[in-house]
């Protein structure tokens, strides 16, 4: 299942939506090169990304990373270690990492920050991220893995969004082998078995403690993100947006019942 979009349109332009897709993709293009250059795609992961084991100490400085196909990087910058739960939300491991986490913000981030403005976005948006980043280095402390993407943040979104509007339909794709069909379906639906799938996906490792990372995809940070909008989103939402929004669509569906 894909999501394309939803039946709810906003009163204000994203703008804020906007720059930080912006944003994750001049990091993309600019400072990864667009994946078309391993080393330099290399380098952005093992400077920028982050590493459980080196936040948390268990990592001795000086010592080397594996990151695949032969490549690897040492430990070397502890000032900037502080830093990388805030600039590994801008990395990309690949073009589909990156379509995939931009089409999801694409699709859910306007409404979420039509509901609370531009700056208070801002600031919800880096504490999802944030907290993805905690549950992720809780759950894994030990991790080598360098860990990189924005999807921890958009979970956040998710979460706030199924708390928002549970009801609207969101429009998905379903493939089934070769025919393709778009059907709405509820939020409450397309979110919670999307969390559903984040949380059973990961009990293999938070039960045997191996490595967090699974294919890839940091399913506790994914939870984490989640579970920090669902609460966060109370705090965030600003109730004369709300409101508007509210009273505007209930004159929309009269207009068009």
């Amino acid at each position: 299942m894909i999501p394309i979009s939803d039946d709810n349109p906003t009163l204000r332009t994203p703008v804020v939506t906007y720059l930080l897709l912006g944003a994750i993709l001049f990091t993309w293009v600019v400072i990864q090169g667009a994946g078309l250059d391993a080393l330099k795609l290399a380098e952005s992961v093992c400077s920028l990304g982050m590493v459980p084991a080196k936040l948390t100490g268990m990592l001795p400085y000086n010592s080397i990373l594996k990151l695949g196909d032969g490549l690897s990087c040492g430990v070397t910058s502890p000032s900037l270690d502080k830093l990388t739960p805030l600039t590994s939300m801008f990395l990309h491991g690949g073009w589909m990492h990156l379509i995939g986490n931009c089409l999801f913000f694409w699709v859910f981030g306007n409404n979420v920050e039509d509901s609370m403005g531009r700056l208070r976005f801002v600031v919800f948006y880096l504490l999802c991220g944030l907290a993805a980043a905690a549950a992720h280095v809780l759950v894994d402390p030990s991790s080598t893995m360098p860990t990189v993407g924005a999807s921890g943040a958009i979970s956040g979104i998710m979460g706030a969004y199924l708390v928002l509007y549970p009801r609207v339909r969101v429009n998905m794709i379903f493939v089934i082998f070769i025919f393709i069909q778009i059907i709405p379906v509820p939020a409450w639906a397309v979110l919670l078995w999307w969390f559903v799938v984040q949380v059973i996906s990961g009990l293999p490792q938070l039960m045997t403690m191996e490595e967090m990372v699974s294919g890839g995809v940091a399913f506790w940070a994914h939870v984490g993100g989640f579970a920090a909008g669902v609460v966060l989103i109370k705090l965030f939402q600003n109730p004369r947006y709300t409101t508007q929004r509210t009273s505007w669509r209930h004159r929309l569906h009269a207009d068009h019942p």
